[in-house]
């Protein structure tokens, strides 16, 4: 009697449910806890919630619950069916468990903080005792929730960007939500189409609430922005940091073509010094700063392509967009009129898309965000050694970045 009443409020039960029996098995480490209702009980249907007879029973159903102690708890119960003159025989929802589930809400509930917590299902089934497809099952399950219950709420400020699925030229596309530092869609690939698949998961009115969209230099990510969101020439910021990595890239193949010049003339002064120019100034150490200052003060074309870099930076410090614009183009003049070939190659494709690049002095945004959130997903790939299913992969992204309400009720 002590142990039924013990379990019933542990299972959180109430009329009509009651504990009718509970089964130690020592051996096998399991506790069966047998859940039963009282004869002529009546049950609403699932659909109409129409209150009916029991009509017959399910055959026994078995739900893991949270362990007792050291041993593993197994609910059962025998699931009530009613016969709506509406719906038909219906299977009644029971209320310690979701539908079709073969686990309690309360073991779900702390599946999904035990998956947060370890970011790797194989963690997750060990601490829960659980097979992989069954932990994986929770994920999914959770997910789906999640998604279905997601209310389309206005994003000023979004972000586009790419993700690696795998090795060679494999990719997602995430579309991010920059306010809340969430992914609100993924498509496969990383061309126009998969950036129109992801703009196009917006409600008519979530479009028209953007403000401000931030991508990188991508022409296919471009062409997808103006083809779903209005007004979109006004709203796109080219991300600073992709703009940055394009001249940061020109100052190193400078550096390349140089060092084997050099080289020819037993000048090794460009030798070893690759990070000392693709760092920036303020992150560099005494020792890189030294040698950096030596180098630069020689003459070296490495060198002044360097400075056009670094000047470069203060362009997303200008106080307006117009005033950025002034800037660019005395940076601009500065850079066409030399021999750096890379370095002009920058100034050209940043010219073509100048409006976009200095809309950050207005608009003030960058896809910091979504490189964060590349770097949670990296994170996670690494400690699951990969995904081999894209699907999984996509399900995985939302888990743990959908900001998404998982538990289930």
């Amino acid at each position: 009697m002590q142990d039924r009443e013990l379990y019933k409020q542990i299972l959180g039960l109430s009329s009509p449910w009651s504990v009718a029996s509970v089964e130690l098995k020592a051996v096998e480490g399991e506790v069966h806890v047998h859940v039963a209702h009282p004869r002529g009980t009546k049950f609403c249907c699932p659909e109409c919630k129409r209150e009916l007879s029991c009509y017959d029973h399910a055959s026994e159903r078995q739900w893991r619950h949270l362990d007792t102690c050291q041993f593993k708890t197994l609910l059962h119960a025998r699931q009530p069916r009613v016969q709506c003159p509406e719906h038909g025989v219906q299977l009644v929802s029971v209320p310690w468990a979701e539908k079709s589930s073969r686990f309690t809400i309360m073991f779900e509930r702390l599946a999904i903080d035990v998956l947060k917590v370890t970011q790797t299902v194989t963690g997750a089934m060990v601490i829960m005792r659980t097979s992989w497809d069954e932990t994986w099952k929770i994920l999914t399950k959770a997910v789906d929730r999640g998604r279905a219950r997601k209310v389309a709420t206005p994003m000023p400020r979004i972000g586009i960007d790419e993700k690696a699925f795998s090795k060679g030229q494999s990719y997602v596309t995430l579309l991010v939500d920059i306010d809340n530092s969430t992914v609100e869609a993924i498509a496969d690939g990383n061309n126009t189409e998969s950036g129109t698949a992801c703009f196009s998961t917006l409600n008519e009115s979530q479009l028209n609430a953007v403000e401000a969209v931030a991508m990188d230099m991508s022409p296919a990510f471009l062409a997808a922005a103006h083809a779903v969101i209005p007004l979109a020439e006004t709203k796109i910021v080219h991300d600073r940091f992709h703009v940055m990595q394009h001249a940061t890239e020109a100052v190193d193949k400078v550096r390349r073509r140089e060092h084997r010049e050099l080289k020819q003339e037993d000048d090794l002064r460009l030798s070893g010094t690759k990070y000392v120019w693709l760092t920036s100034q303020e992150n560099l150490s005494d020792k890189q700063s030294e040698r950096l200052e030596a180098i630069f003060y020689s003459g070296l074309e490495t060198g002044k392509a360097w400075a056009f870099k670094e000047l470069l930076r203060d362009l997303w410090s200008q106080p307006t967009s117009v005033e950025a614009t002034a800037y660019f183009k005395q940076w601009y003049r500065r850079v066409i009129h030399t021999k750096l070939e890379p370095m002009k190659k920058v100034a050209r494709m940043i010219k073509k898309r100048l409006r976009n690049v200095v809309s950050y002095c207005d608009l003030g945004i960058t896809n910091a965000v979504a490189e964060g959130i590349n770097s949670k997903i990296m994170s996670i790939k690494r400690r699951v050694g990969g995904y081999r299913n894209r699907e999984n992969f996509k399900k995985a992204i939302f888990f743990y970045c959908g900001g998404l309400d998982l538990y289930p009720r």
